[in-house]
């Protein structure tokens, strides 16, 4: 892709960047005054500029880091080669794993939000399968002054993310059993949207998160299906993110995380609300 003036627009925050973006876009951090020109015509791979917007924003070194190191998981996760792709020097490189021929891959991304007390401590978590291979796990979006509805959005703005970083050519299949984010983003963003991101009978709540959500949804529709999945009711898959959503509020991480287990039923066991 060549670096355009639309394409700075879209992952500048507060006409700038952050200091791993400039390192992608090899530039000095601090900014020179003429970055955008600098920046202007510049050739990137189409990982690098997924990378750039997904930095987007005032974060800090070790949450630019982290979303780095994020990233290169979800390709290790899809087989992904990942040589041409940007790493921060503490980024190990990570062979990818053989695929047969005959393997066509298959992605179910199970997403759950948690709170204590609604409002209050909030946590999101997801659990993601590809094939018969043992599910990953990621936990995060903490919110001290949370709500169970934001903590659903989170995972399932994630899972969406997760969801547009994956060139797999199968449909991506994602699961919540929040009826209200799938609608918020599937159905009434539609006439919020129409109507100016506006609704009758007050505000729409959680509406920037909202608006992300729908935008990538919009994106990725012909790639995706998004279920309602009845929760609580034993299906795995729903169980292990809802464990994690939990976690979360125990963590108390905003930046998604690994977690780390030998066997389901252990997961299945931690606590639940």
């Amino acid at each position: 892709m060549t670096i355009d003036n639309s394409f700075i627009e879209l992952i500048s925050h507060k006409n700038t960047l952050n200091k791993e973006q400039f390192k992608i876009l090899a530039l000095d951090y601090p900014a020179l005054d003429n970055w955008k020109e600098l920046a202007l015509n510049k050739e990137v791979s189409k990982n690098d500029t997924n990378l750039l917007m997904l930095l987007k924003g005032d974060l800090s070194l070790k949450a630019q880091e982290q979303i780095i190191k994020n990233y290169h998981m979800v390709l290790e996760f899809n087989n992904i080669k990942a040589k041409s792709v940007y790493k921060t020097t503490t980024t190990q490189e990570i062979p990818s794993p053989k695929i047969e021929d005959d393997e066509e891959e298959h992605i179910k991304i199970y997403c759950d939000g948690a709170c204590s007390g609604n409002p209050g401590e909030a946590g999101s978590g997801l659990a993601i399968y590809s094939n018969k291979k043992n599910p990953v796990l990621l936990y995060g979006a903490y919110e001290k002054d949370g709500t169970n509805n934001i903590a659903e959005l989170n995972a399932l703005y994630q899972a969406l993310l997760i969801a547009r970083q994956s060139n797999n050519q199968n449909i991506i299949s994602i699961f919540s059993d929040s009826k209200y984010s799938i609608d918020c983003i599937t159905n009434w963003a539609y006439g919020w949207k129409a109507k100016g991101w506006i609704k009758k009978g007050g505000e729409i709540k959680n509406l920037e998160l909202i608006k992300e959500a729908h935008y990538l949804y919009e994106k990725l529709k012909d790639k995706i299906e998004i279920n309602h999945v009845k929760g609580h009711s034993g299906v795995e898959g729903n169980e292990l993110a809802d464990r994690m959503a939990v976690h979360t509020i125990k963590a108390k991480n905003k930046d998604f995380a690994f977690y780390s287990y030998n066997k389901v039923e252990e997961v299945l066991s931690l606590t639940s609300y």
